[in-house]
């Protein structure tokens, strides 16, 4: 039974997360700010007892977050600083595994990329635009030697956690104290909207940006003005947050052990399956999607065509899965440890569907 009331209390807890959501403008004449509980976060795994899939490759930092980049092939690992607030890191691995690291002037709290060889890594005030080719910003500077900060006019002391690009190519960005900016073409403030706890992570499908926000276990459609559509309930410990090419909106429930997948016009849950093992990375493919189990140091692919997910593949995994990204042109799944233990390497990841 407390297991029962936990959830319970959960439910009604992260019901009322929706509601204040819903009303954020509230919230903010009266001053209360959003109702939130504790972040889920990822099992600490224990010691792998079958050797991991593929190639492993090292690595020893912790990954805050990582991408895929399909004009250049690379790997882009994002880590945060040895001391508390250093300059973060970049570290890029191309389709042949050699790797270059890249140190940011400051720290960064996420990244995205463009597709087209560029990266961009959110930090305080603004944003670093890292050209994957050379290490550096390509603006008619070669001999820059580093990557550029891009400032945010207005915005010197936010604190931004979270990137995003549209469709379009405008840059959507989130701070710790639960703002979202959209950005005009010149990178001036469009539109700010005030509603989150804090903005943990953003997405695009085309135009439409969604965000997570952990602390209120919701994600939040914004409509291409950058003003707030819908607001829906994520389980009970949402953490994770990726887009895959078929459209959808991707989302580990790592509390409530299942993945959840929206379509986003309108944002709708479309399918909620349980899933074992404190389900924390996400990656999506033109035919799997992949979720990484923790507890259990595997990774599995489903298959969402039928309208329900069906287990495909599954393979061992490096110690602390709790980073995924596929390349799709190359089929290849990265796993990335939390741990240390290194970077997994699966090519042919779909061929045993």
């Amino acid at each position: 039974m407390p297991e029962a009331g936990n959830r319970i209390a959960l439910l009604s807890a992260a019901a009322g997360l929706l509601l204040v959501t819903a009303v954020g403008g509230c919230s903010k004449l009266t001053d209360i700010p959003p109702a939130t509980i504790e972040p889920a976060r990822a099992a600490v795994s224990p010691r792998p007892t079958a050797a991991p899939a593929g190639q492993t490759l090292p690595f020893s930092g912790r990954p805050e977050a990582v991408i895929t980049d399909a004009v250049t092939g690379s790997l882009v690992i994002l880590a945060p600083g040895t001391d508390p607030g250093g300059p973060g890191t970049l570290t890029v691995l191309d389709r042949s595994g050699a790797t270059r690291t890249v140190t940011l002037p400051g720290p960064a709290t996420s990244v995205i990329g463009d597709g087209d060889g560029t990266a961009y890594a959110a930090t305080r005030g603004g944003f670093f635009a890292i050209d994957l080719d050379t290490g550096v910003l390509d603006a008619g500077e070669p001999d820059a030697g580093s990557p550029t900060r891009t400032a945010i006019p207005g915005h010197s002391d936010t604190d931004f956690t979270a990137i995003a690009r549209r469709g379009d190519g405008r840059l959507v960005l989130g701070s710790a104290d639960g703002n979202v900016y959209t950005l005009t073409e010149d990178l001036t403030v469009a539109r700010e909207v005030d509603i989150f706890a804090r903005v943990d992570a953003i997405v695009t499908e085309g135009d439409t940006a969604v965000v997570l926000d952990r602390g209120q276990t919701s994600v939040t459609a914004l409509n291409v003005d950058g003003s707030p559509a819908q607001a829906l309930r994520a389980g009970l410990g949402a953490t994770t947050i990726t887009a895959d090419p078929a459209g959808r909106v991707l989302v580990t429930d790592t509390r409530g052990g299942q993945l959840l997948v929206f379509g986003v016009d309108p944002l709708i849950e479309r399918q909620a399956y349980p899933v074992g093992g404190s389900p924390f990375g996400v990656a999506g493919s033109p035919t799997l999607v992949w979720v990484s189990q923790t507890a259990t140091n595997t990774v599995v692919g489903y298959d969402l065509s039928t309208g329900i997910p069906v287990e495909k593949v599954r393979y061992p995994t490096v110690q602390q899965p709790d980073a995924l990204a596929y390349d799709t042109p190359s089929d290849t799944l990265y796993v990335v440890s939390g741990s240390g233990a290194g970077v997994q390497v699966i090519r042919d990841a779909g061929a045993g569907r």
